[in-house]
């Protein structure tokens, strides 16, 4: 009979209640099954969840429910990664509270993930600015102290005086402040250290055991941690620098000393001690120094700005000959943070030098060619050759290869005696720096010391934690305010009971999202972690998140676990077994006028037509045509956003999750479009259709794969799906997936067809019942409302969410046929299709017939046909 559409605006609350009701997703810690653990990076609670969201949770959604149904005793749970300016920039824009907006952005974003349909445990759910969460936090931190993995240093910072705040490097453009506009300082404080520089060989060598990780991320943190084997070199002050510099040598790190011979100059940071001294008396250099000091310090902002110097007047001697003088320059590009302070600048070899080198009239010697170079001819231009090769140009070490000439100067300079100590010695460097984790903000956990001026720095006793943030706050003035709070700031010193005062910087965010994966595990416990608990999760076995957190996000999380190894949280070392980073959800722009003034149009308020072949856009309120632009990431900014409520009003939440799970593969971006959408739409319709309207009929017999007859090709395709699709899901090829259960759709359209008009017999019915069976438990993990819907038209028992996997029938997955390859006398000439059950004389039969083997063969007879089964045929002749 004829069914009615089918209706997801009834449907999925309903399927979502009966969810809930019976608890499906809430994991039990004492489940003597397999585990695993799936997770998605948690969201921010910005207010409104958007596309790139539902892509994210749909994947993580489709492994949960598919492993759920394998077998496993899968736990999924869901919080909310909730400190951060934002809620402070609200507090001050809108007069409300960060709390307060928080908690009512968590309030909405959860119904919008609710919606969709998501296998949550929300039983777990925290936020990060829960009190106790943070709480633990404290206790984790206070740990971590005691183990000498916290300390407390003076630090170069980024300040902006008009927030009065601490900035990223990454929040300085232009030397100004991302959001002030004011002018950056360079200011010395006092900031709070996690010592992940402790673990940094054991962060890099671990990257290779996990083979479970895209590559691109390992070499991303592998060149984020940066390990370099090179040489710690002291340059020799003349005599009348010594005087002018206040020092008599200048300490380099280089990984080239290889190189040493093609040196034109030396380069020293603004804060190097040498630049220092001499910026004391020269205004002209305090000058530059300054600018310096205000530019951006991230390495993006260092490599892209131009590269810029002053000459000190220094000269040093170089180490290979100290009739050879080279000058020193304070340098733009050069940072105390990195290395010595100071490079040696070789401009043939790299081309940051030799931008250097050209734009101030510095020699250029080349010292390196390729292997194949010629040396009379060999010269460098405009670009710098870095390669490995053959030494010229380099006296003694001419004719030897790169990593001979390395050797041959580590061993020479070691020798080499300056100031009674060797001139230099072998030294493995890396490019990771301990991790400054105070800020100056309110919304943010409050790392739990006290400073007395009797004890100095004293750890909050853990019986006094949680040190909680005030509620009476305001933010009608730049800075922190826990700086200004009346009583919260002043408290006694545990240890002597004088008066002092509370540390009122707070933790970087980023430790709030470094260690929640182990506390979903036991989020009820009074200590951060049930040990035993935490180690039978971990490490989480599939990771979901953005490209965007392949370094920090991840990196800070694999210290912090091996910090809680350390203090005896956990017992394993690496949190994340399985990682994938799905790709972006990306929208064509819309855009009124032409140029950089040029306003953006939503997608909402436009009308797309096909004209003469191409696609046009033109304003709904008043027909103007607006220019279609490219395909970018989604933003708010741009206009190009879809609302995920929008779709799931129109489409409902099964089609929204299809269509992100379907376009392409899951590691690239998804081409958002309205005619995908409703594709997807169609879809699910259809799949409704065949099924409703043929559950009368299958309802009426049990279920039976054909093994022969009518219904042996409806079997088959079914079962060969199951099998492919399973595979699928077990690699996230979920666009595969999705491909192939349209094609068994297309496949089971007329037999269901056949089935809903009557007349056909009892062992067909039983056939296309089992086969819609295993469409609607393969379509289950992503679209899971409609599965339902269906499994409940079909008579099935239960939640298809608590039914398990099919089985595929071995022998309906077989192939009937195989390729054989066809050698003769050891060498292939040919493939043989042929029956897999095909017997040796009809094998040597059709293998005769072939074409290439009779092309060979020429007439003759073969001396021998040796047929390993269904393996390969050698002929010998």
């Amino acid at each position: 009979m004829a069914s009615e559409r089918y209706n997801p605006r009834d449907a999925e609350p309903r399927w979502q209640a009966r969810w809930n009701e019976a608890k499906t997703f809430q994991t039990d810690n004492s489940d003597p099954r397999e585990k695993y653990y799936v997770l998605e990076m948690f969201p921010y609670p910005s207010g409104r969840i958007h596309m790139g969201h539902v892509r994210n949770y749909a994947m993580g959604d489709v492994v949960a429910r598919y492993k759920r149904a394998r077998g496993y005793n899968v736990l999924h749970p869901m919080g909310w990664d909730a400190f951060g300016m934002p809620a402070e920039n609200a507090a001050r824009d809108n007069k409300v509270h960060p709390k307060e907006w928080t908690y009512q952005n968590i309030a909405s974003m959860k119904t919008q993930l609710k919606a969709m349909g998501l296998s949550l445990d929300w039983s777990r759910e925290f936020a990060t600015c829960d009190v106790d969460y943070y709480h633990r936090q404290q206790m984790l931190f206070l740990d971590m102290m005691e183990k000498g993995l916290v300390y407390r240093k003076q630090s170069k910072v980024n300040w902006d005086p008009v927030d009065n705040t601490v900035l990223a490097n990454e929040q300085v453009i232009d030397g100004r402040g991302w959001r002030s506009g004011a002018l950056v300082e360079q200011r010395e404080l006092v900031q709070w250290f996690f010592k992940i520089t402790e673990f940094s060989q054991d962060l890099l060598d671990a990257l290779d055991n996990l083979d479970q990780w895209p590559e691109k991320v390992r070499l991303m943190q592998k060149n984020w941690i940066g390990r370099s084997e090179g040489l710690a070199l002291r340059w020799e002050l003349t005599a009348d620098s010594q005087t002018e510099g206040g020092a008599a040598d200048i300490e380099v790190y280089t990984t080239r000393p290889d190189t040493l011979f093609g040196a034109s100059f030396l380069a020293i940071a603004a804060d190097h001690p040498v630049a220092r001294a001499i910026a004391e008396k020269n205004a002209e250099a305090q000058t530059f120094c300054e600018e310096c000091r205000q530019a951006g310090t991230s390495l993006a902002a260092l490599e892209t700005a131009e590269k810029k110097g002053f000459d000190t007047g220094l000269k040093v001697k170089h180490p290979l000959d100290p009739n050879w003088e080279v000058p020193v320059y304070i340098a733009n590009f050069v940072l105390m943070d990195y290395g010595t302070g100071a490079i040696f600048g070789c401009p043939s070899g790299d081309q940051r030098d030799l931008d250097f080198a050209r734009k101030y009239g510095l020699p250029v010697v080349p010292v390196v060619m390729p292997a194949d170079g010629d040396s009379a001819t060999f010269t460098v231009g405009d670009e710098a050759y870095d390669g490995d090769g053959v030494m010229i140009n380099s006296r003694f070490l001419d004719g030897m290869t790169t990593e001979a000439a390395f050797d041959t100067v580590a061993a020479k300079l070691s020798e080499q005696v300056l100031g009674n100590v060797p001139q230099a010695s072998r030294k493995v460097n890396f490019r990771l720096r301990d991790w400054g984790i105070s800020r100056q903000r309110y919304w943010g956990c409050p790392i739990p010391v006290i400073h007395c001026e009797v004890c100095g720095v004293v750890p909050v006793p853990k019986k006094n934690l949680p040190v909680q943030l005030p509620d009476d706050v305001t933010f009608d003035q730049p800075g922190n305010p826990l700086d200004r709070h009346a009583t919260w700031r002043h408290v006694s010193c545990p240890q002597c009971g004088h008066d002092a005062r509370r540390e009122t910087d707070t933790m970087d965010t980023f430790v709030d999202s470094s260690w929640y994966y182990t506390r979903f595990t036991a989020p009820w416990e009074n200590d951060p972690t049930d040990p035993t608990v935490a180690n039978h999760w971990l490490p989480v076995d599939q990771y979901i998140g953005g490209i965007e957190h392949a370094i920090l996000h991840l990196l800070y999380s694999r210290f912090f676990t091996r910090a809680m190894q350390a203090t005896g949280h956990v017992g394993v070392s690496e949190p994340f077994k399985g990682l994938f980073t799905q790709g972006m959800v990306v929208h064509e722009t819309y855009r009124r006028g032409s140029g950089s003034n040029g306003e953006w149009i939503a997608p909402a308020d436009l009308r797309i037509e096909e004209v003469d072949g191409s696609r046009k856009a033109y304003l709904l309120s008043t027909n103007e045509e607006i220019a279609i632009g490219s395909i970018e990431k989604m933003s708010k900014s741009k206009k190009n956003v879809v609302d995920p409520d929008d779709i799931i009003a129109s489409y409902g939440a099964d089609t929204a999750r299809f269509f992100v799970l379907s376009d392409s593969p899951p590691e690239r971006d998804v081409i958002w479009s309205e005619a995908g959408v409703e594709g997807a739409h169609r879809f699910v319709q259809r799949v409704w259709r065949l099924i409703s309207e043929a559950a009368d009929t299958l309802v009426t017999v049990e279920e039976n794969p054909a093994k022969d007859g009518e219904a042996l090709a409806i079997s088959q395709a079914a079962h060969k799906t199951l099998q492919a699709v399973q595979a699928d899901f077990d690699k996230l090829a979920f666009n595969k997936a999705v491909a192939r259960i349209y094609e068994l759709v297309n496949t089971l359209a007329a037999p269901l067809t056949a089935v809903a008009a009557g007349g056909k017999d009892a062992a067909y019915i039983a056939a296309v019942r089992n086969a819609a069976e295993i469409l609607v438990q393969i379509v289950a993990p992503m679209t899971p409302h409609l599965a339902e819907e269906c499994w409940k038209v079909l008579g099935g028992t239960g939640l298809v969410a608590e039914t398990p996997w099919p089985s595929f029938d071995t022998t309906l997955v077989a192939d009937d046929e195989i390729l054989l390859p066809v050698q003769i006398n050891g060498k292939k000439r040919a493939e043989l299709t042929i029956a897999r059950d095909a017997d040796q004389s009809a094998v040597e039969k059709a293998v005769l017939q072939l074409d290439a083997v009779q092309t060979t063969l020429e007439g003759r007879s073969p001396k021998k046909i040796i047929v390993v089964p269904q393996r390969i045929v050698n002929i010998v002749v």
